[in-house]
C-alpha cells in the first residue's frame, strides 16, 4: 500500500508533472492555483473548527452557555475541508493506492491499468459531482435548512461538496488527458505508481 506522500523519506516532494499538451497544461495550471487556494482555506477552516470546538466545550462546561450553532458550523467546515482538498491530494497521487499489481505487472500493462483506474475514477467522480450539484440546486431552490435551532441553509455544505468533487473530477480528467497525450514516458515511476 502506498500513500504517495511517504514514497521516499529523504527526498523532496514529488511535484505533479506538467502535461505536454498546451491545453491540458493550462487546465492543470488553473487547477493547481485552485488547489492551492483550497488548501489555504482548508487550513484556516481546520484551525477555526478547533477553536470553535474548544470554545464550545469551555462555554458549556464552565459557564453553562448553550452553543447550538457550533455543531453546524464545524460540520460545514469539515465538509469543505474534506471535499475541497480531494483534488489537491489527487494532484500528488496522495490517495491510497495498492501497489501489489504494480510490482508484478510489466510496465506497459501497468500503464494501461493506471489509465483504466483513472478513467473509472473520473466517471465515478463525474457522476458524484453531478449529483452533488443537483443536491445543491434542490437545497437552494427549496430553502432547505438543518434541523437544529440554528438552522443554517443546507446549500452551503452541498456547494462545498459539489465544488470539491468537480475539482477532483477535473484533476482526474487532466491526469487521463496527460496520460493519453504526453509524448514521453514519465522519468520518475513514483509519479505514476499510485492510484
Amino acid at each position: 500500500m502506498s500513500h504517495g506522500f511517504d514514497a521516499k523519506p529523504n527526498a523532496g516532494p514529488v511535484l505533479p508533472a506538467v502535461p505536454d499538451n498546451p491545453a491540458v497544461a493550462v487546465l492543470a495550471g488553473i487547477l493547481e492555483r485552485f488547489n492551492q487556494l483550497a488548501l489555504y482555506l482548508s487550513m484556516a477552516a481546520l484551525m477555526s473548527t478547533a477553536l470553535i470546538m474548544t470554545y464550545s466545550v469551555v462555554a458549556r462546561y464552565f459557564f453553562h452557555v448553550p452553543t447550538d450553532w457550533q455543531d453546524d458550523a464545524t460540520v460545514f467546515m469539515l465538509v469543505g475541508v474534506i471535499f475541497l482538498c480531494a483534488g489537491y491530494a489527487q494532484s500528488y497521487r496522495g490517495h491510497i493506492g495498492i501497489e501489489a499489481l504494480a510490482s508484478i505487472l510489466p510496465a506497459a500493462v501497468n500503464a494501461v491499468r493506471l489509465l483504466l483506474v483513472d478513467l473509472v475514477s473520473f466517471v465515478f467522480c463525474g457522476f458524484f459531482s453531478w449529483k452533488s450539484w443537483a443536491l445543491f440546486h434542490e437545497a437552494w431552490s427549496e430553502g432547505q435548512t438543518t434541523s437544529s435551532t440554528f438552522a443554517p441553509p443546507l446549500w452551503i455544505p452541498y456547494a462545498l461538496m459539489a465544488l470539491g468533487m468537480t475539482a477532483l473530477t477535473l484533476q482526474l480528467l487532466v491526469q487521463v488527458l496527460a496520460r493519453l497525450t504526453d509524448r514521453s514516458a514519465p522519468a520518475n515511476p513514483q509519479t505514476v505508481s499510485g492510484e
